[in-house]
Formats: structure tokens, C-alpha cells, sequence
């Protein structure tokens, strides 16, 4: 290998084929990490000399991240951490897709690898129980669980399970108020009950399980890889979920099968989108959609419009336009 690239810039990958299956891995770990600023440099380089795009967070208490690649070098990223003595035993879940859904490479150092914005919550030391997703079913169809959906309302809105609870958070930053605000002040709610959480991967409910357990709930528990992992293990038959699931990347959604869903992007408001949405008289592409229409200002439109052509021109020129680009909650 060449010598380390500035991993402050972001690469930009060339189009890739719609006759090679990509590999799309999702994982994470809660695990305290030193040299942080090498960890990055050295992750950086290979994934760069791979191939890889995608984003990997890191922080002091672990590593975040969503990556795509050719079968081979997803295999060869998944041995090199394996090699690694405190990032093997990664939670990691994949998928497939006919091309890249990341348009650039980008590892960063950041203070959280899911941003709840919570001093004194340490996930690596204090979590929940893991509940196995093959497991997951029987503790939903028990009477006195608690069942709470940790992901943001416009993820919930496409797909969720049928008894869970829905914060109808923004963002993951507000899911500790809806806990003080919200979940302590019904009636049923004890230190003593059976709480289980979920989300798409697996971070945000075992992260949401930490601050449960700091403010003294015992019977906690979350799925363990996520919703993803839950797909990929639980057969047709016996899967509970409805409808599909919210991803942050260009796939928008996976159905159960973890093929890409039914769902567009607004890249006006980030929302995703139904056929009905298309067809509604309040979309125009990249402009705004049902859900913002009359909530950008004068200035804005103009900027969407302005974004919109330069993608449209890109697409016609075979090339990436980066504007396109989902941001992932943190």
C-alpha cells in the first residue's frame, strides 16, 4: 500500500456497474478506543485502497459505520477488523444492491457514534440484556412488555412493530426528554418493568438501554443487530414487522427480504416518500414534497431548484452529483 492519504478530504468513486451485486455492511461496537486520530488515518487507507465508500464514525466509546464494496473487499475490511483486538465481535449486518449507494469515503473522529447528547452514559461498561432476534418475538407477545421504537418518526411512519410505542422524535437527541417527559409519567410505568427497544442496527436502542439502566430501570432489554439483523435471521413466516424499513442511504428502504423498498427521498426535507407523494400535485423533484410544501422559504426554493438542474445534468452525463446525498441521524 501507498502511503496515507489526508482522510479530511472526501473521495468521490467512479459509477459503479448495474451487473456486479454490491455489499452493503452496517456495524458497530460500544468498545473504549485510544489513538483515535491513527485508528482514522489507518482505517482510511485501506478502505480507500479497497474501494470502500461509506461512512465510519469514531469516538471514544466505540466505532460507527456504513459501508459498501465489492463482495471481495467487504470480506477483506471484515478480516482486517477481526485482526484488531478490540474492534472483532463487531455487530455487523449486510445487504445487497446493484450499485454503490455511497458516493464518497469519509471516517470521522466525533465525540458520540450515536449522539444522544447525555454526560455520563457509558455504554460500554452498562447496557441492557441482547435479546437474539430469533428471540425477539416471544418477548413482543408477552402482555407486559413495554415495546419502544427508539428510531425517529419518519422512520416509524413506513414501518415498525405492531405494539411498539413511538417517541415521534426528530432526531435521537430528544429521546431522553420523551423518557422524562413522556414514558415516566404513565401510569404503568415502574422502575420494575420489562422495557424493550429497538432501532434500525442495533446502536440507538443499546445505547437508549444504557440511560435506562443510569436512571435505575432493571428489566431492560434490546434487539440485539437491529431490525436488519432481524430480517436477515427471521423467516417470512414468523417475521412481525410491518411494512418496510428506513435506511440513511440512497436505497431509502429495505423490505424484509433486505432488497430495496418501495420509498423515495425528498432532497428538499429528507423525508421519504410514497408513490401517493409522487403522484401529488405538491411534489416537484427536489423542490418539495407533501410533507414541506410551503415551509421553505423564497430563497431556499431557489437554491433546491438550482441543486435539482445540476443533479438532473449529472445524471445525463453518467456522473454523481453529491447533492444527492442522505444525511445519517446522529
Amino acid at each position: 500500500m501507498g502511503p496515507l492519504m489526508n482522510n479530511s478530504r472526501e473521495k468521490e468513486y467512479p459509477r459503479s456497474c448495474n451487473d456486479e451485486k454490491y455489499i452493503i455492511a452496517s456495524f458497530y461496537k460500544f468498545v473504549p478506543i485510544r489513538n483515535l486520530e491513527k485508528l482514522k488515518n489507518t482505517l482510511y487507507h485501506i478502505c480507500w485502497e479497497l474501494g470502500i465508500s461509506g461512512t465510519v464514525l469514531l469516538a471514544d466509546e466505540g466505532i460507527n459505520g456504513t459501508i459498501a464494496g465489492t463482495r471481495n473487499s467487504i470480506k477483506d475490511i471484515y478480516k482486517w477488523f477481526c485482526d484488531q483486538p478490540n474492534l472483532n465481535g463487531l455487530q455487523i449486518k449486510y445487504s445487497k444492491d446493484t450499485s454503490v449507494p455511497f458516493h464518497r469515503l469519509k471516517v470521522r473522529i466525533k465525540r458520540e457514534i450515536v449522539t444522544m447528547g447525555q454526560q455520563g452514559i457509558d455504554p460500554t461498561s452498562n447496557v441492557g440484556n441482547y435479546v437474539d432476534p430469533l428471540d425477539w418475538n416471544s418477548l413482543l407477545k408477552e402482555d407486559n412488555t413495554i415495546v419502544i421504537d427508539t428510531r425517529n418518526h419518519y422512520e416509524v411512519e413506513i414501518g415498525t412493530f405492531d405494539k411498539a410505542l413511538n417517541p415521534r422524535t426528530n432526531s435521537f437527541r430528544e429521546f431522553p426528554a420523551w423518557i422524562t417527559g413522556t414514558l415516566e409519567k404513565m401510569p404503568d410505568i415502574t422502575k420494575e418493568s420489562k422495557i424493550a427497544m429497538f432501532c434500525t442496527g442495533g446502536i440507538r436502542c443499546e445505547k437508549a438501554t444504557s440511560y435506562l439502566k443510569d436512571r435505575g430501570y432493571k428489566n431492560v432489554f434490546h434487539l440485539e443487530g437491529g431490525i436488519l439483523k432481524y430480517f436477515e435471521d427471521v423467516s417470512d413466516e414468523e417475521n412481525l414487522w410491518n411494512g418496510e424499513c428506513f435506511v440513511f442511504d440512497n436505497r431509502v428502504s429495505l423490505k424484509k427480504d433486505l432488497k430495496p423498498g418501495e420509498y423515495s427521498m425528498c432532497h428538499a426535507c429528507r423525508m421519504p416518500l410514497a408513490q401517493k407523494d409522487l403522484e401529488s400535485k405538491k411534489y416537484s423533484p427536489g423542490v418539495h414534497c407533501p410533507k414541506c410544501f410551503g415551509t421553505h422559504t423564497e430563497k431556499q426554493v431557489k437554491r433546491f431548484k438550482d441543486r435539482q438542474r445540476q443533479m438532473e445534468l449529472s445524471n445525463l452525463r453518467g456522473e454523481k452529483h453529491l447533492g444527492g446525498i442522505i444525511k445519517q441521524d446522529g
